[in-house]
């Protein structure tokens, strides 16, 4: 793996990333939530991008891995200004946006932000909205009044944490009522035994996106994570058609 290096922002906030020079459009990995580029997906990414010449960059949010902060003060507005930061800093040319779960979510407010350069994106059990679906009434209620809610996590011992601020920036961040306007060509991919994320929240995503270019990959035994041998095989064979499509 490259070094990693840090990108400091105006307020303090010191960001870790991985930035591979190569081919463009320069493949941009954004982590789900709580997650970090040194996930598998992440790094599987990286090193194909690496042995095919492939430029990609690589980082951790606010709160999260390397990068300092409070991961309680993270949210998506924070963190799609990060995105955007690097790319501005450290990125020529265009992009294709590759989102897992929470990433999926956050891909989609920094293409909306990116505009021309946006190339393409590859959605991975995208989460778009899942402050509004994915909580109870009362869950939610915790939250507006100014209460954290802790969940059950599959992944680790540590429960899940939805801080408030997490959750009011993500409800002003709602995206699947109405048409999102990105006419890039766009890869989704879900497992149909997603636990976490429903793998109908893709077809509702593909039918909001206002390109036509759009095609959807139902792994019919895949879990949320997709993280599984053949799950990356998948991801990088997307990865792949897709530029080879935006080259022609």
């Amino acid at each position: 793996m490259t070094d990693i290096r840090f990108h400091d922002l105006a307020d303090g906030r010191r960001i870790a990333f991985r930035h591979l020079e190569g081919e463009g459009p320069t493949l941009v990995f954004l982590p789900g939530y709580m997650s970090d580029m040194d996930g598998g997906k992440a790094t599987a990414l990286f090193e194909w991008a690496s042995g095919e010449g492939r430029a990609c960059l690589l980082l951790d949010y606010s709160g999260c891995g390397r990068s300092n902060g409070d991961f309680a003060d993270g949210t998506l507005s924070r963190w799609r200004e990060e995105v955007i930061a690097l790319i501005d800093a450290h990125v020529s040319g265009k992009v294709v946006l590759v989102g897992s779960s929470m990433g999926g979510w956050l891909m989609l407010l920094c293409g909306l932000e990116l505009g021309e350069r946006l190339a393409g994106m590859i959605g991975i059990a995208a989460a778009p909205d899942f402050t509004e679906w994915g909580y109870t009434i009362a869950q939610k209620r915790v939250m507006a009044g100014g209460e954290t809610v802790f969940e059950d996590n599959p992944y680790g011992p540590e429960p899940t944490p939805t801080h408030p601020g997490f959750f009011a920036d993500g409800q002003a961040q709602l995206l699947l009522s109405g048409e999102i306007a990105i006419d890039a060509p766009v890869r989704l991919l879900h497992g149909q035994r997603d636990e976490d994320v429903p793998w109908d929240t893709s077809m509702r995503l593909a039918s909001a996106l206002r390109s036509d270019n759009v095609q959807l990959a139902l792994v019919k035994d895949g879990d949320h994570r997709l993280s599984r041998e053949q799950d990356i095989a998948l991801l990088l064979r997307t990865a792949s058609g897709l530029l080879a499509e935006l080259a022609q």
